[in-house]
């Protein structure tokens, strides 16, 4: 059950994203939801992989480097799912930032209701 309402809190996440970012499409919630799924596999292939090989460089940047790995794989999701478009590395970059702060904020939100506290 939990992972299904992380899907959907991500799903609406990606719904919002035009709404704050410029340059970020998505055309139904149903394309919402599938680049949810799609962004969170190549997190989990692709980005895990380019986390683990660029880590010196993100030690050296702080952790700011895995800001351009997430916009990276922003771009990459976009590729795969018709209907949800990243227009520019810049909106990616901005997407990512964005995407990254509405997930937790849902997450924070939802929480006390899922654990059932």
């Amino acid at each position: 059950m939990r992972m299904i309402v992380n899907w959907v809190l991500s799903a609406l996440a990606v719904w919002f994203l035009p709404y704050i970012v410029s340059g970020v499409h998505v055309r139904t919630f149903t394309t919402a939801l599938v680049a949810a799924l799609v962004i969170g596999f190549v997190n989990a292939t692709l980005g895990l992989l380019l986390k683990a090989v660029t880590f010196p460089l993100t030690v050296l940047t702080l952790g700011l480097f895995w800001l351009f790995i997430n916009a990276l794989m922003l771009e990459v999701a976009a590729a795969f799912v018709p209907g949800f478009e990243v227009h520019g590395f810049l909106a990616a970059f901005l997407g990512a930032i964005v995407l990254s702060v509405v997930n937790m904020v849902l997450r924070w939100l939802v929480k006390p209701a899922v654990d059932g506290k």
